[in-house]
């Protein structure tokens, strides 16, 4: 049965979130199904793509509604074309609706109510936004288990003006209890969080790890792609990519300090925006938002270095074991799920410049330990993380949500 879904996010390629939210659509759309985007910030020129906010008077109200709640520290409280979706052809010919990332200045949490007692609901968390009054990552505060307030990062994305966290938290709260959501997350670690919140535990929760495009990331002769990067052919190259190198949550700066005790130092390529550091060595591709130009990227590296601090699962660690480049990561987060101590990469212990230098040192002394890595990794995102078996996932929980609702 051909499915009609609309999609909501706050973009359809500008960064990670929104790029996995658009190889959705188009791979339901790729299986005979209808599907549709309204998003705050569009970039693509899908016909099936539009802006939410269709309406020089929509983009009035909510520009002096952001500005109004924005003074008050009321991050994303209220904005009025949130509320006008329902009236939106898309939205009212929709089977089910899905939501990605609600934070980014387009969409008024408030209107879960209004929506989701309209259409079946599916909202895939990315981070602990959701969760928290305010932040997208808590790092190491938990004050989201009982009601934030008193934040230590007020200026972590998306940054507050003043400390309203625990007063968002409580009106997350109330309009939750008025919401029906069936809710998605991508790995175990979100999952754990997310069973565990107070704000969000009474709703059902299914884990679909993010996929990937398995034909585009795939493996293929190092020397050709280094060749088309311009890249040396006989040097060691340890890659890391952000969609900004310079937010701290990546690590990138734990990673040059494991890097700049490495004997002999290898080339360290940098993908992402942002300004890169100036130690000789480094080579910047800036922020690479082509899939086939990243692809040769991950196939030039010998090894992909993520020492993300927070993360829900991240895009690329999945994309460069794809490609049969094996990975470097810390021991804790959504990551784990990927990257398997000595079976598709290297745990490092979590925050240790020191354990991730011995992790990077054991990959690229050892070709043939690399090489048995990078096929096991290979054969894990084929099994587990392939973009085909997530929308089957997707759709399978679309056609139960529609079940349920024709029985009540």
């Amino acid at each position: 049965m051909a499915l009609n879904l609309l999609h909501i996010s706050d973009s359809d390629l500008g960064g990670g979130a929104a790029r996995a939210a658009f190889a959705i659509h188009g791979r339901l759309r790729s299986l005979g199904h209808d599907s549709r985007m309204l998003v705050g910030r569009r970039v693509s020129d899908d016909r099936d793509v539009r802006t939410l906010k269709r309406s020089v008077a929509w983009r009035a109200a909510d520009r002096a509604a952001g500005l109004l709640f924005d003074r008050l520290a009321l991050q994303y409280v209220f904005y009025p074309s949130s509320f006008g979706v329902r009236l939106d052809p898309w939205f009212r010919s929709a089977d089910v609706v899905q939501l990605y990332n609600l934070h980014g200045s387009y969409f008024s949490f408030s209107a879960l109510p209004l929506l989701t007692r309209a259409r079946p609901v599916v909202w895939l968390l990315q981070d602990q936004w959701a969760l928290t009054g305010h932040v997208a990552y808590s790092l190491e505060c938990e004050r989201w288990r009982d009601g934030c307030g008193s934040c230590p990062h007020l200026d972590g994305y998306p940054p507050l003006r003043r400390d309203t966290s625990a007063a968002l938290w409580r009106l997350k709260r109330l309009v939750y209890s008025q919401s029906r959501l069936t809710l998605v997350v991508p790995s175990r670690w979100l999952e754990q969080m997310t069973r565990a919140s107070p704000l969000l535990r009474r709703f059902p929760v299914h884990r679909i790890p993010r996929g990937v495009d398995t034909a585009t990331f795939s493996p293929g002769p190092q020397a050709d792609a280094r060749r088309r990067l311009d890249l040396p052919g006989d040097a060691p190259i340890v890659l890391f990519a952000a969609w900004d190198l310079n937010e701290q949550r990546k690590g990138l700066e734990l990673l040059l300090q494991a890097w700049r005790t490495l004997e002999p130092r290898p080339l360290l390529l940098l993908a992402g925006g942002g300004e890169p550091p100036r130690d000789a060595g480094i080579r910047s591709l800036g922020r690479v938002q082509d899939d086939a130009l990243l692809a040769d990227a991950y196939r030039a590296a010998d090894v992909f270095a993520v020492p993300t601090l927070a993360d829900a699962q991240t895009k690329t660690a999945p994309e460069a074991l794809a490609c049969a480049t094996p990975v470097v990561s810390f021991d804790r987060g959504g990551i784990v799920d990927v990257v398997r101590h000595l079976e598709t990469g290297y745990q490092a212990r979590f925050g240790d410049p020191g354990e991730l230098a011995r992790g990077l040192s054991l990959l690229l002394a050892d070709r043939e330990l690399r090489s048995r890595l990078g096929r096991a990794g290979r054969e894990l995102v084929e099994r587990e993380f392939s973009l085909a078996g997530e929308v089957d996932r997707y759709v399978g929980l679309y056609e139960r949500l529609l079940g349920q609702s024709s029985t009540t």
